[in-house]
C-alpha cells in the first residue's frame, strides 16, 4: 500500500512538473508575442554591435563572406538579418571599433576603414538595412520595414588629437563617440586603466564641446567616474552610455555608479544596459578577477616559458569551469537603473559580437523579446516597454540634434592638445 502511494505521488509530481513547464513555455510565447506586437510600432534600438569588427576579424572584411541573410548562428556571429527580425530591432548602432593598442594614426585609418565596412554591409542588403543619422530617419525607415543602420565611434584615441579628423568622422557617418576604450587617451581617463588627468583634459572638454557643436552623442561607456562627471559637467546636450550596466549591481568599473545614474534625470542621458557576463553578473565578474590573478601568478613563475603558462591556466580553468549568466542578471541591472535615474533613462546596448560568451537565454539578436517579456512579467507595462527599447533613444537623440542646432552659428572648434 505504502510503496502504491508512493509510486503515485511521484508521477503526480512529475505530471505537477510538466504541467507547469508547458504553462511556463506558453506564459514566454504569449509575452514574447506581447513584445513583437509592441516592436512593430515602436523601433527597439540597440546601442552597441560589434558585428563590423567581427567580420573584420574572422571573415577578411568582406560582408559576402559570411550570407547574412541566412541564420548564421552555426558560426558564432550573435547577428544576421533573420535574427534581427526575429528580435525585433528596428535601429542598430553598428560599433565602428577598433583596438586601443594602436596607435592614434592607424586607429584614425581603421576606423575609418570600419564606417566603410558598415556601408558595404548596408549596400550588399539594401532590402534590410538603410543608412540613417537622425531621430527621423530612425522613425522613417523602421516604418519603411527596414532596420535603420547608425555608426557609433568608440574610443577617442581614433580623431588622433585633432578636432578636424572628428568633424570627418561626424561627415561620415558617425553619430556617436565613446571618449575611451579600455585605455586611457591623451586627454581622458579611462575606466579599466591609470588614471593621468582626473576626468578631461582642457583638450578633452574641447572635444566635448565639440561634439556638442556637431551633434555627435557623448557616449560614456568605459570611460572613469570623473570621466564621466567632467563629460556632464561639460556637455550641453544629454550624454549616452552605449553599453553599460549599474555598479551597484556588479561591481566592475566599466558600469555606472550611482552618483551617475542619479544625474540622469537631470542631464537626459541613457544608460542602455549592456549583456556582457562579467559586466552583469557578480559570480562572473569575481571569476574573471580570479583568473586574471592566475595568470598573473603564472607569468611570475614561469618568465620566458609560455607553455607552462598556458598549460598551467588550461588547468585551473578546468578545475575551476566558468559560471554562467542569465537574463535574471540582465533584468537586475536594467531595474536597478530604472530605480535609480528612472524609466525615461534606461535602453539596451547588447554588445552582441563583440564578446565571446553571453547570458543563458541572451545569447543572439533574436532574444530580445524574450528579454522584455521578462520585464513585463516583473511589471513592466506596455508604455514602459516603449521607452525601453526605443522612445527614450530617440528623445536623447532629438535633444542632441537640437543642441546641435541651436550651435549652428558658431565656427569649428580649433583646440589643439597641450597634453
Amino acid at each position: 500500500m505504502i510503496r502504491s502511494l508512493l509510486v503515485a505521488a511521484v508521477s503526480l509530481a512529475v505530471v505537477s512538473t510538466a504541467q507547469a513547464q508547458t504553462d511556463t513555455a506558453q506564459s514566454n510565447a504569449a509575452g514574447e508575442a506581447r513584445v513583437r506586437a509592441i516592436l512593430r510600432t515602436t523601433p527597439l534600438i540597440d546601442g552597441h554591435n560589434d558585428l563590423p569588427w567581427a567580420l573584420r576579424e574572422d571573415h577578411g572584411n568582406d560582408p559576402y563572406a559570411v550570407d547574412l541573410a541566412t541564420d548564421l548562428t552555426a558560426t558564432g556571429l550573435h547577428t544576421d538579418i533573420p535574427r534581427l527580425r526575429t528580435g525585433g530591432v528596428g535601429a542598430q548602432l553598428w560599433s565602428v571599433y577598433v583596438p586601443a593598442v594602436l596607435t592614434p594614426t592607424e586607429a584614425a585609418r581603421e576606423t575609418f576603414e570600419q564606417i566603410d565596412t558598415v556601408r558595404r554591409i548596408v549596400a550588399a542588403h539594401p532590402d534590410a538595412f538603410e543608412l540613417a543619422t537622425t531621430a527621423d530617419d530612425i522613425v522613417r525607415i523602421h516604418r519603411a520595414g527596414k532596420i535603420a543602420s547608425l555608426m557609433g565611434m568608440e574610443g577617442g584615441y581614433s580623431i588622433d588629437d585633432s578636432l578636424g579628423l572628428l568633424r570627418q568622422f561626424h561627415a561620415a557617418g558617425a553619430r556617436y563617440m565613446t571618449l575611451t576604450h579600455s585605455k586611457t587617451t591623451t586627454w581622458a581617463d579611462s575606466a579599466t586603466d591609470a588614471p593621468k588627468w582626473g576626468g578631461l583634459n582642457p583638450f578633452g572638454e574641447a572635444v566635448v564641446r565639440e561634439m556638442n557643436r556637431l551633434g555627435m552623442m557623448v557616449d560614456l561607456s568605459h570611460v572613469s567616474e570623473d570621466t564621466m562627471l567632467d563629460a556632464l559637467r561639460v556637455s550641453d546636450a544629454p550624454v549616452i552610455f552605449s553599453h553599460s550596466s549599474a555598479r551597484a549591481v556588479t561591481g566592475h568599473p566599466r558600469n555606472v555608479p550611482d552618483s551617475v545614474l542619479r544625474l540622469m534625470p537631470q542631464d537626459g542621458g541613457i544608460v542602455m544596459v549592456t549583456f556582457v557576463p562579467g559586466f552583469v553578473s557578480e559570480t562572473v565578474r569575481a571569476w574573471n578577477a580570479d583568473r586574471a590573478a592566475e595568470d598573473a601568478r603564472l607569468k611570475a613563475l614561469n618568465p620566458g616559458a609560455p607553455d607552462a603558462v598556458t598549460a598551467g591556466l588550461t588547468a585551473w580553468t578546468e578545475a575551476h569551469p566558468i559560471p554562467r549568466a542569465a537574463i535574471a542578471d540582465v533584468v537586475a541591472h536594467i531595474q536597478h537603473v530604472r530605480e535609480v535615474a528612472g524609466i525615461d533613462h534606461v535602453g539596451l546596448g547588447g554588445d552582441f559580437d563583440g564578446v565571446d560568451a553571453l547570458p543563458d537565454g541572451l545569447t543572439g539578436v533574436e532574444t530580445y523579446p524574450a528579454l522584455l517579456a521578462a520585464l513585463m512579467q516583473a511589471g513592466w507595462t506596455e508604455a514602459d516597454i516603449r521607452k525601453i527599447a526605443g522612445e527614450n533613444m530617440l528623445r536623447v537623440m532629438r535633444a542632441v540634434e537640437s543642441v546641435a542646432a541651436s550651435k549652428a552659428g558658431e565656427r569649428p572648434g580649433m583646440a589643439v592638445n597641450a597634453k
